[in-house]
C-alpha cells in the first residue's frame, strides 16, 4: 500500500465516524501523508452576534484539518495542544479553506501548521497543533 493510499483509507475511516463535521458541513479535498486540504461553506448557523464566522466555528475546521493530516499514517493521533490566531472573519456564504502540512513529526509526536483563507485568498487564521500518537490503527492493514 503506498502512503497516499494509506492516508486516504485513514481519512475515510475516520469521516466515517465523524458526525461533527456532516453539521459543520466540512468537505475532504485531498489527504496525504502528513497533509490534508479541507473546505467549508459558511452558513447563517456559523454567524456569530455580528454576522461574521469567528473564533470556534474557524477553530473546528482547523483542527479538523490539523486531525486528518496527523492521522493518515493509519495510527491513531490526539491532540497534545494548539494554538490559534485569527486575523480576519469568515463572510456569509464564502467557500473557507483550511491547508494542514506537517512541519515535525518523530516517534510518536508531531506539530502540524494549518492555514485558513478565504476565498479572495486572504488568510482568516493561523493553527499550530501539537500531536501524540496513541495505541491502535484506524483499518486493519494487510501484511
Amino acid at each position: 500500500m503506498t502512503p497516499e493510499e494509506r492516508a486516504s483509507r485513514s481519512a475515510a475511516a475516520m469521516r466515517a465516524e465523524d458526525r461533527a463535521a456532516d453539521w459543520f458541513g466540512h468537505e475532504i479535498v485531498a489527504v496525504g501523508p502528513g497533509s490534508a486540504t479541507l473546505r467549508m461553506r459558511v452558513r447563517d448557523e456559523h454567524l456569530n452576534g455580528h454576522g461574521i464566522c469567528h473564533g470556534g466555528v474557524i477553530f473546528t475546521l482547523a483542527d479538523t484539518a490539523f486531525a486528518y493530516a496527523c492521522n493518515s499514517y493509519n495510527r491513531l493521533v490526539v491532540a497534545q495542544h494548539n494554538t490559534i490566531s485569527y486575523l480576519s472573519p469568515g463572510k456569509p456564504g464564502e467557500m473557507l479553506t483550511a491547508v494542514a502540512v506537517e512541519a515535525s513529526r518523530a516517534g510518536r509526536s508531531g506539530i502540524y501548521d494549518v492555514t485558513v483563507t478565504g476565498e479572495d485568498g486572504r488568510k482568516v487564521a493561523l493553527f499550530r497543533g501539537a500531536s501524540r500518537q496513541i495505541d491502535g490503527q484506524h483499518f486493519e492493514e494487510e501484511t
